[in-house]
Order: structure tokens, then sequence, then C-alpha cells
């Protein structure tokens, strides 16, 4: 499959948003990467990673406790990869290079590979969100029909019954078989994967390899098979459920455009930016706990549109970008509340679960 093309800009709505934002920078004498309080959070999120773990395995503590530390563990990982791994992959957690390419290894820490996630996140998805055949972050078909792009099997009418089950395992069914897939077949969706290098072979392996002994083969010698494996998929449900739902909530719900590039061009029939705010969404942004906890993807619309702004940024930038939309009559999609967002999710997933 060739990879689809936007249509040329034919607005000045693009221009006037990148020279806004960067006039912001520019006045607050401020660079756009992260600062304080990015590396504030990184360090409360490695500590409290070490001593969940510790609670796991370690410390002589009740039952309950381990299983909550484990449980709590799973939150850590999706927390430092919402927080840490991507603001790092992204570039914009540091101005120094090097910085950013070891918070982006973080991923391989807890399980994926930041190799691959590059080409499906950074290149695939934030080039095409939504784009049928190209944005491999919505293709959970057969499982989950996300567009009436999609073909529809009858199972579909009850996804938004079982969906929020199915996100449990998604983080297993990434770490351990959609990497390896694309490690075999070197593509992603529309794109192949043409280099690769043999420092990426041995990485790929070696994290692999390290994440199952640390995380699978010490508790299993402590706690024995049963409690070990047990605390471990629990552990990893935890993961797999925050990242696949706060993913879904900015660009699969009532509001976000589907498309598939044009048969006889392969053209995608809009401009880029438009594209971007046509098909994300945002939620909870008034929620200071939320933007904290979640590294500032419920700001989606505005990750977007800057993608190697830090998230520490765009509480800042949100006014710019959501004046300038009003301005030029483009569309800005925010849900006040995640339980908002969650229910049109849901309602969505009912929706074209059952369309022909």
């Amino acid at each position: 499959m060739a990879v689809a093309k936007f249509a040329r800009p034919h607005s000045t709505f693009s221009s006037v948003l990148k020279q806004r934002v960067n006039e912001y920078f520019q006045q607050k004498q401020i660079r756009p990467t992260g600062d304080w309080r990015l590396y504030t959070k990184t360090i409360t999120l490695v500590v409290s990673g070490v001593l969940f773990y510790l609670g796991w395995v370690v410390f002589d503590v009740p039952t309950w406790v381990m299983v909550l530390s484990a449980m709590l563990l799973g939150v850590n990982h999706a927390l430092i990869g919402f927080n840490v791994m991507h603001d790092g992959a992204h570039g914009s957690f540091s101005q120094n290079r090097r910085l950013n390419s070891l918070m982006g290894y973080s991923l391989n820490v807890v399980g994926g590979n930041t190799y691959f996630w590059k080409l499906k996140h950074n290149v695939a998805h934030h080039t095409f969100p939504n784009v049928e055949g190209h944005d491999e972050d919505i293709d959970v078909w057969p499982f989950i029909r996300s567009s009436s792009y999609q073909p529809r099997l009858w199972f579909h009418r009850y996804q938004h019954l079982y969906s929020l089950v199915l996100y449990c395992i998604t983080y297993l069914q990434w770490i351990f078989w959609a990497d390896t897939r694309k490690y075999i077949e070197r593509n992603i969706g529309a794109m192949e994967i043409a280099t690769f290098t043999v420092r990426e072979h041995v990485i790929f392996w070696a994290s692999k390899a390290l994440y199952a002994a640390v995380f699978i083969g010490v508790p299993i010698m402590v706690h024995g098979w049963a409690v070990g494996i047990g605390t471990y998929l629990l552990s990893a449900a935890t993961t797999g459920v925050l990242i696949a739902v706060v993913f879904q909530l900015a660009h699969v719900n009532e509001v976000t455009h589907f498309t598939e590039p044009e048969p006889d061009t392969n053209k995608v029939d809009a401009e880029f930016l438009v594209h971007q705010m046509a098909t994300t969404a945002n939620f909870s942004t008034r929620s200071k706990v939320v933007a904290w906890l979640l590294g500032g993807l419920n700001f989606q619309v505005e990750h977007h549109l800057f993608p190697k702004i830090s998230h520490v940024h765009y509480p800042a930038i949100k006014g710019i970008v959501e004046s300038t939309c009003q301005e030029f009559n483009v569309p800005y999609l925010e849900y006040p509340t995640v339980r908002q967002a969650l229910a049109s999710h849901l309602r969505y997933l009912r929706l074209v679960g059952n369309q022909a």
C-alpha cells in the first residue's frame, strides 16, 4: 500500500497558528522543551516505581499490600509512558538529544521498543491520525471496529460492552506479539521499516529478555508460579487499560472524524493541521491532576499540532490554539471531563459496531 499524501495548505490558519505559538515562547523567553516541572515528575515516577516493585517482590508485606503494589506498578508504567517516554521519544523532554534518547528508551525498560514506537506513533499516527490503513494506533480490528471503513463482524455489536475488558490485554499484546510481528515482517501499516541496525537488534532482544526476567521471572521465583504470574498479569492489565483508554478517548469518539485516502489519487482531502483538529479531541483540560498524571495527553489537540513542545506547556498555549481556531472557523473538539469522554467513546463503539 502506497503512503497517502495531504492536500496542500489552502488557508493561512496553519502559518498564523505556528507564528502565534512561537511568539509566545519568544515573549516569555522560555524554551518549548521540558523544564524543572518535568524533571521533578520524572524523579518522582522513577522513585515510586522502584518502591512499588520492592513492595511487590522484596518487602515482607501483607498479601493485599503486595497485590496493591503490583497494580500500582502497572499504573506507574503507564505514567512513565505518558510523561517520560512520550516527551523523550518526541524530542521534547530536553534540549539535549542524548537525554531525549535516554528518556525514550524508558519504554524498553517497561517492555516496549522505542524504535518501533517512534515509527508507529511519531511517524504513522501523527502524520495520519484516523486515516484507515495508515494509522495502526486505531487498527485493533477484528476485535474492535474503530470506524465504518473497517469490515463489520457479528460480535462488533457488543464491542461497547467488552471493550474495557479487552483493553486489559492490549499491553501484553503490544509488547510480546505486535513488537515481534514488526520485527519479523519489517512493516508498520503502509510503511516499511527500511533499516534495522545491529545495535537495534541487540537492544530489541536484550531489553525484552531483561523485562521478562525482572517483571515475570523474579516474581515467580519469590512468590511461586501461581502468585507470580497472577500478580504480573494484574499489573500488565492495569497498564494496558490505562494506555488504551487514554488514547481512545482522544481519537475514537462521537466528534472525531475518520477518513481514508481517495482511491484514485491516494490523497487525503484536507490541510494537514486542519486534519489534526478534525481527528483529535481534548478532555478534562481544567483538571491539573489529570494533566499531571497523563503527561498532558488530555491536551491531545495541542500535542498533535505541536508534538515537539513538551506537555508542561500545553495548558499555556491552549488559549492561543483555541482562539485561533475560532478566528478561522476551525473546529476545536473537547470534552469537559474524563467521564464524558469515556461515555462518548463507548457510545461511538456501540454506534459503529451496529452500522452496516
